[in-house]
């Protein structure tokens, strides 16, 4: 019998513990108000304008997305803060956003990616970005690619972000680093990463990593403290990288449902709505594809602009036995998922579709982004728009504040976002 998250005989004590915790947060934070209010009535500056660095040291890491044969060590472009990911300040709950509109999410989602993991290196011009933008989705905005989240040094970048109701996703990586240190604050120790590690995965993605495991325990208690966190901090939107990675008996044992369970059981008690979503390539059961809210992948973009229309992506897929890489807006998915969002996907190879589409003339880029939007959206698929991604650094392409990132900015040579902004104020919700 799977051990479910909010079992009574387990884990009530520590629910009861965290309500409490977040009764005392909410009442002492009236209190605090109201001693305000008779205090004074100057508003106070919250947000410092130094509070954002003008050199960012993180660096993204390169996520590779392949068929398990073909695999090669990736390499981490990281480099962490001073006190990066210790976590071990209390923050503060922040209030529950508005429901996420799944309508809009679509027509208005945009792949944001490690935008508030500060990827790419030039963190005020992403927010800068992200605040002209007519982005309502921010995808993928908080990243766990080989790295626990930050949460620190993402609600400093949140709190720039002057776009109200704007959705936040985040995404679950298929990739751990077993070496890190990252506290568990519910049972003061850290946690242990190599626990967490599905068995035969040791250094699959380059020295020190592993894909994790819902079968592990300790994966599944690393990520409830994750997702909590994520949420108050007001984030909605969850997105399981590669799920068959991070799911070996996908769904048979039940692991995968409790976790699922306990994420909307925690939102419903914060009383906020979430959506969760997964990279569920071809796994084609029903049953398992709707108990998340959204299916997601690449769209295959080939050199001349087009996509195609068959059922897996002809290069990867020439005949019945082969690795299918699935096309999600194909009948074979679509019709077995709840909803689809597809976007130009990265790999940290030179040939995926964010490498083709950053070789194209700036006037092709647009024709595409258009074409694709429009004919997704009258299928009732979301196509995300690209605004920050990651690139392999010698692709050759146009780029953003580093050869390896994409980011639609006018300050760099891409400069995609007014044409984004444009497709989205016309044709968007």
């Amino acid at each position: 019998m799977a051990e479910y998250i909010f079992n009574p005989n387990q884990e009530k004590s520590r629910l009861d513990k965290k309500k409490a915790l977040l009764w005392g947060s909410g009442i002492t934070s009236l209190v605090f108000v109201g001693s305000l209010s008779w205090m004074t009535f100057v508003p106070t500056k919250m947000i410092s304008d130094e509070s954002i660095p003008k050199k960012d040291k993180q660096e993204l890491a390169l996520e590779i997305v392949v068929p398990e044969e073909e695999v090669v060590a990736v390499q981490s472009f990281y480099e962490p803060e001073e006190n990066d990911n210790k976590n071990d300040k209390a923050l503060p709950l922040l209030p529950p956003p508005p429901k996420p509109n799944m309508a809009r999410m679509k027509s208005n989602g945009c792949v944001a990616d490690g935008f508030l993991s500060a990827y790419g290196g030039d963190r005020n011009s992403s927010i800068a970005l992200i605040n002209r933008s007519s982005c309502y989705y921010l995808h993928r905005a908080l990243e766990t690619w080989l790295e626990p989240p930050d949460f620190e040094r993402a609600r400093e970048i949140q709190e720039q972000v002057t776009k109200p109701n704007t959705v936040y996703g985040m995404f679950i990586a298929e990739a751990l680093r077993t070496n890190k240190d990252y506290k568990f604050p519910a049972e003061d120790r850290d946690f242990d990463f190599k626990k967490m590690c599905r068995e035969g995965s040791k250094n699959f993605w380059g020295e020190h990593s592993c894909k994790p495991s819902v079968e592990k325990k300790e994966y599944r208690e690393y990520l409830r403290y994750i997702t909590e966190e994520a949420m108050n901090m007001g984030i909605q939107s969850f997105m399981f990288g590669q799920v068959f990675y991070q799911d070996p008996s996908q769904g048979k044992d039940g692991h995968m449902a409790e976790v699922l369970r306990g994420m909307r059981e925690y939102a419903q008690f914060r009383n906020m709505e979430i959506v969760i979503g997964a990279q569920t390539n071809d796994i084609d059961d029903e049953v398992y594809l709707k108990q998340f809210d959204f299916i997601e992948g690449g769209v295959g973009l080939r050199r001349d602009g087009s996509i195609e229309d068959g059922a897996c992506f002809s290069r990867w897929y020439k005949k019945p036995g082969d690795w299918c890489w699935a096309l999600l807006w194909h009948q074979k998915w679509k019709g077995k998922a709840n909803n689809v969002f597809v976007h130009l996907d990265w790999s940290g190879k030179i040939g995926d579709d964010m490498s083709v589409f950053t070789r194209m003339e700036k006037e092709e880029r647009t024709k595409v982004l258009d074409t694709l939007y429009t004919s997704f959206r009258k299928q009732d698929v979301g196509f995300l728009m690209p605004m920050l991604a990651t690139l392999h650094e010698d692709n050759g392409g146009c780029s953003g504040p580093k050869d390896r990132f994409y980011s639609a900015s006018r300050k760099y040579s891409c400069a995609d976002e007014d044409n984004i902004n444009a497709i989205l104020k016309k044709k968007g919700y």
